[in-house]
């Protein structure tokens, strides 16, 4: 056994096979239903660290994964990393020319790819990109046809191994992981985790100030594990020795309902549009969801119907915000004490925000000169934060460093407001927030406001180029099946005009099938600005005449 000095990732794999040696780790995968123990676990993460060694792998090589949430690609998670190599999740939903850099700019020896995404591979696949790649593993049992070589399954890879392995001392500053920005603005921009970093993420999350994670619960990542290491969650489990539940490829609302009956979850976490596709099964089937106590939703902002519809589940949803280079968590929107005493509305009010940095983490809020902004909850600016799991630059790229990073500070590009008890809130990113008319509207409170609406199942609102007032907001919106659009339409607008300035609301609501999506689930503006950007979507309506006199400024 490594000596435990330094903060590395291998203590929480030794303790969860020797002190919880019998507790799952349940996957659905393509080859069915799948169970094993820690202790089952430990060997073949033992097993896979010994193919990876045989194949060439050494201490400080990238090992790339292209695959869903399943058990095996947990292995990944512990060997890789745990034998001095670097863990480096892709994700398979990026464009090609994207997988092509990535691949490029890591210098990947081995490459662990889902029979499922194999034409992805081989469609990506370009001999000089993929030329640091020795083997190519499929998730599998047998081997499949393919045009990848050198090329084996992931069974008769790991099948002569010993299930031991001689674990190399390792300091925490070894680097553990890679992950690829999903690259909306240039070239992805890729972010090192170091053991250090990954086991300070990990303690962060384990208490009530994060995302109280203890023995008895069962967790089950929909977060992808290619996305930000689900969140850290498959270290967090392993290190309390919680049950893991993998829901494996491309689940739908069906798939997780049923996870979550079966296997008692207790804790579950991904993006809004996940957990609206669940509320909308669970309206139309009989769904038990009593074992689940907390749903983790990040990524973009819970809409407030969301949170208010779970509780009538009995399920508690925690809002929680980070990025890819804060490996991710960064805050957890928790009650402080004597909260709990508030009446719903106002409890509410705290719950719908990001929330509470977590202890090991600084933040500042600063405007457009530069100021710290106060914490008053309406004054706002842009987030810059730092801590031990913050990552200090990106792999091999000075030019986007510079660009934001200051004075050691990340710049998050996030527009965020703190109210007076510390509880910070987005408003927008930098690149999305409205101003029209010289003031600014946030598109993230006029989206959360539409989907707030019954008859609404997505929305989202971007800035569309305005002859006299610079921007006007424009929304588009997916109804619910069935819905009278035009009356839709005018509600909409109404309701926003009451609640917000009239000059928020939106000029005009494109009613759309589907509102586009980045590769991790996230509404995509960038798409929707490029198709509408330049039509005359809008008439133009404009601040009062009670805007600052400097509002062209």
């Amino acid at each position: 056994m490594p000596g435990a000095t330094a903060q590395t990732l291998y203590p929480f794999l030794w303790r969860a096979s020797k002190l919880f040696p019998d507790r799952e780790i349940v996957a659905r995968t393509h080859e069915g239903m799948r169970r094993r123990t820690y202790a089952d676990y430990a060997g073949r993460v033992a097993q896979l660290a010994g193919a990876l060694e045989a194949t060439g792998v050494e201490s400080g090589d990238r090992v790339a994964t292209f695959c869903w949430n399943h058990d095996r690609h947990f292995e990944t998670y512990f060997a890789i990393p745990n034998m001095g190599a670097q863990l480096h999740t892709i994700n398979p939903l990026l464009p090609d020319h994207h997988v092509q850099y990535i691949v490029e700019n890591a210098d990947d020896r081995v490459l662990f790819v889902d029979q499922s995404f194999l034409e992805k591979v081989e469609a990506a696949h370009d001999p000089d990109a993929f030329a640091s790649v020795e083997q190519y593993v499929v998730m599998g049992s047998t081997t499949p046809e393919t045009s990848l070589e050198p090329v084996t399954d992931y069974e008769s890879y790991v099948a002569d191994q010993p299930a031991d392995y001689d674990w190399p001392d390792l300091s925490g500053d070894q680097p553990a992981g890679l992950c690829y920005t999903s690259g909306t603005t240039g070239k992805p921009k890729g972010v090192e985790y170091t053991q250090q970093m990954l086991w300070a993420h990990t303690m962060a999350t384990l208490p009530a100030t994060g995302l109280d994670i203890t023995a008895d619960d069962v967790v089950m990542p929909v977060v992808p594990m290619f996305h930000v290491n689900a969140w850290g969650l498959p270290f967090s489990a392993t290190a309390v020795g919680a049950k893991h539940v993998y829901p494996g490829p491309a689940p739908d609302p069906a798939d997780l309902a049923s996870l979550i009956e079966s296997e008692g979850v207790t804790l579950t976490a991904g993006v809004p549009t996940v957990w609206l596709g669940l509320l909308e099964y669970v309206d139309e089937h009989d769904v038990d969801l009593s074992s689940l106590d907390r749903i983790v939703i990040g990524g973009s902002a819970a809409p407030e119907s969301v949170i208010r519809r779970f509780d009538e589940l009995g399920v508690d949803v925690i809002h929680a915000w980070g990025m890819t280079e804060t490996s991710p968590i960064g805050t957890v929107s928790n009650l402080k004490p004597g909260m709990d005493e508030w009446d719903p509305e106002r409890q509410y009010a705290k719950r719908g925000k990001q929330g509470l940095f977590v202890p090991g983490l600084e933040f500042r809020v600063l405007d457009e000169n530069g100021e710290e902004v106060p914490w008053d909850g309406e004054a706002f600016g842009e987030l810059l934060v730092r801590g031990p799991w913050v990552a200090t630059e990106y792999f091999e790229r000075p030019d986007a460093t510079a660009a934001s990073y200051e004075d050691g500070w990340l710049r998050t590009g996030d527009v965020v407001t703190v109210d007076e008890d510390g509880y910070m809130e987005i408003v927008d990113r930098t690149s999305d927030v409205i101003k029209s008319g010289g003031e600014w509207i946030s598109s993230v409170e006029l989206e959360n406001a539409l989907m707030a609406h019954d008859d609404v199942s997505e929305a989202t609102v971007i800035g569309v180029p305005h002859e006299r007032w610079q921007e006007r907001p424009v929304a588009f919106v997916v109804p619910q099946e069935g819905v009278d659009q035009e009356s839709l339409k005018g509600t909409l607008v109404s309701t926003i005009a009451e609640e917000y300035p009239e000059w928020w609301a939106p000029d005009e609501v494109v009613f759309v099938d589907e509102v586009p999506k980045t590769a991790t689930g996230k509404f995509d503006k960038k798409v929707l600005r490029e198709r509408y950007g330049d039509e005359s979507l809008v008439e133009g309506k404009a601040p009062d005449e009670a805007a600052p006199e400097d509002a062209d400024d």
